[in-house]
C-alpha cells in the first residue's frame, strides 16, 4: 500500500491528529481474522481496529504504528429473525443500511448516531454509540445480545447469542461492547429489535433565555417520555443555518428544543405531543411550533445534524461529550459558561439534553495559539471536574480513546483504574490491542 493510501487510516474525525500505520490489512471475510491476530501476538506487534473512521476521541488511532486491522469489507447483514426478532451482522455493516434493512420487516434498530449513514456496527459497539433516539431507547449496549469476539492471541469466543434470558457466567457481551478494542476484536453481533413505531411528530420550541430552554426539557419528562429531545443554544442554530444556507427558524431565540414522540397510533403521538406542547409552555417556551409535513420535519431534522460540522466550521476547537443526570443538564452548561467567561473562552453547547449527554464545543476564536494551548486544558479539565461532581461522566458516547486519556482518573479512583488495568492485562498481557487508549499516560 502507498504512503498516500496509509495517510487515509493515519486519522479519524478527531481534530488534528495523525498516525501513519505500517500496515493495513482490510479482509473480506471475518474468520480469518484470529490469523491475523495470532500472527501480530506472535510478533508483538501492535493492532488497531477500525471501523469507518467516523470516531471523535482518537480511538481508531495508530498511535504506535503497527497494524490497522480494518473490518469496513466486512460488511454482511447474515439474519434478520422477525420471529426472535434480532439481527445477525458483521462489523463492517452501515449502521443506516442495517436500520433500513430491518425496517422493511417492520422491525427498528434505535442507535442512531450522528454519522449513521457512514459509521459501522463494529465501530458502534466498540464505543458504545447513542444518538439522539437513546433517549427512550438507550445506546448500542442496550441492543446487543451475542458477540463473536477475536483476543489478542487470536482466540475466538463466542458469547450471548438470540435468547432472551441468560445468567450462566460473566456477562462476557457487555465487557466488550464500549471497550475501544482493547479487549478484543468484534466479528459478528447478534442485536436486538424491537417493533417499529410508525408514527412520529417533531416540535421546535424556542425559549427567550438558556436557562429556560434547559428548565423546559425537565418540565417535559414530568410527563412524557419523547424517542429525541435535543438542545441548541442560539450560537448553534446561527451556525447550523448559515451553514446549511437558509434562515434561522426562531430569530432572537437563546434556546430550542427538538423534540420528537412516537408511537403506534396516530392518537397516541397527538396525545403526547400535546402533552408535551403544554408542559413546554408552562415552562416558558415563547413558540411551540409543530411539524406537520414529512419535509418539515426532515428540516428541522437537518438543523440539528449540520450542527456539529457548522460550529467546526467556525474555528479551531475541541469537542468535550459531557454526560450527566438529566437533573442536573442546567448546572453543567450553565457552569460551562462560567467556566468559559473566566478563561475568556467561547463555548458552544448543544446536543442530548433529554439523556444529560451535551457536547460542549471550546472555540479558539481570535485566541493567539501559544495562549489557546496554555489555557485550553485547565478548562477542559475544570469542565470535567464540574460534570464528575454532578455525578457525570467525562465521554456520554464518544469514548475516551485517545484525547480522553488523561482525564479518566478524575472520574475514577485507584481501586476502578487497577480493575480496569486487570482486566486489560488478563485478555492482552502484551498490550498490541490498540495500545495507547482509555488508560493515561
Amino acid at each position: 500500500m502507498a504512503e498516500e493510501e496509509l495517510a487515509l487510516f493515519s486519522h479519524d474525525e478527531t481534530e488534528d491528529l495523525s498516525f501513519q500505520p505500517d500496515v493495513v490489512v482490510r479482509p473480506r471475510d471475518p474468520a480469518i481474522v484470529p490469523e491475523i491476530l495470532a500472527l501480530a501476538h506472535r510478533l508483538k506487534v501492535p493492532v488497531t481496529p477500525r471501523g469507518a473512521g467516523t470516531g471523535l476521541s482518537g480511538g481508531a488511532l495508530p498511535v504506535q504504528g503497527g497494524i490497522v486491522l480494518s473490518l469496513d469489507r466486512c460488511d454482511r447483514i447474515l439474519d434478520i429473525n422477525t420471529e426472535n426478532m434480532v439481527a445477525v451482522v458483521q462489523p463492517g455493516v452501515i449502521t443506516q443500511v442495517l436500520q433500513e434493512k430491518v425496517e422493511e420487516a417492520g422491525l427498528y434498530y434505535p442507535p442512531d448516531p450522528a454519522s449513521r449513514g457512514s459509521c459501522t456496527i463494529g465501530g458502534n459497539l466498540a464505543e458504545n454509540a447513542g444518538g439522539p433516539h437513546a433517549v427512550k431507547y438507550g445506546v448500542t449496549s442496550d441492543y446487543v445480545m451475542g458477540l463473536h469476539a477475536v483476543l489478542a492471541d487470536g482466540t475466538l469466543i463466542r458469547c450471548g447469542g438470540a435468547r432472551r434470558k441468560d445468567v450462566a457466567g460473566y456477562d462476557l457481551t457487555k465487557l466488550f461492547v464500549g471497550s475501544e478494542g482493547t479487549l478484543g476484536i468484534i466479528t459478528q453481533a447478534t442485536l436486538r429489535l424491537v417493533p417499529l413505531p410508525v408514527e412520529r411528530a417533531v416540535l421546535l420550541a424556542s425559549f427567550p433565555t438558556l436557562r429556560a430552554g434547559l428548565e423546559g426539557v425537565l418540565a417535559v419528562f414530568r410527563g412524557v417520555t419523547p424517542s429525541a429531545c435535543e438542545l441548541l443554544e442560539r450560537d448553534a442554530v446561527e451556525a447550523a443555518a448559515s451553514h446549511l444556507r437558509r434562515p434561522v427558524p426562531v430569530p432572537g431565540a437563546e434556546a430550542l428544543i427538538v423534540m420528537e414522540v412516537d408511537g403506534f397510533t396516530p392518537e397516541e403521538v397527538e396525545r403526547q405531543m400535546m402533552a408535551a406542547g403544554e408542559r413546554l409552555e408552562g415552562a416558558g417556551a415563547v413558540e411551540v411550533r409543530v411539524a406537520m409535513t414529512r419535509r418539515e420535519r426532515e428540516e428541522l431534522w437537518a438543523l440539528r445534524a449540520a450542527t456539529g460540522e457548522a460550529v467546526k466550521a467556525i474555528s479551531t476547537y475541541k469537542e468535550e461529550d459531557c454526560s450527566v443526570p438529566r437533573s442536573k443538564i442546567v448546572e453543567l452548561v450553565l457552569g460551562v459558561k462560567a467556566i468559559a467567561r473566566k478563561a475568556g473562552i467561547r463555548t458552544i453547547c448543544y446536543g442530548h439534553a433529554g439523556d444529560g449527554n451535551i457536547h460542549v464545543n471550546v472555540l479558539r476564536m481570535d485566541m493567539d495559539e501559544q495562549k489557546w494551548q496554555e489555557h485550553l486544558p485547565a478548562v477542559i479539565e475544570e469542565i470535567f471536574e464540574l460534570t464528575v461532581s454532578l455525578g457525570g461522566s467525562i465521554t456520554g458516547e464518544h469514548g475516551v480513546g485517545w484525547t480522553q486519556r488523561r482525564y479518566l482518573p478524575l472520574q475514577f479512583g485507584h481501586a476502578e483504574m487497577a480493575a480496569f488495568r486487570a482486566i486489560k492485562d488478563a485478555l492482552d498481557p502484551d498490550g498490541i490491542l490498540n495500545p495507547g487508549k482509555i488508560f493515561p499516560g
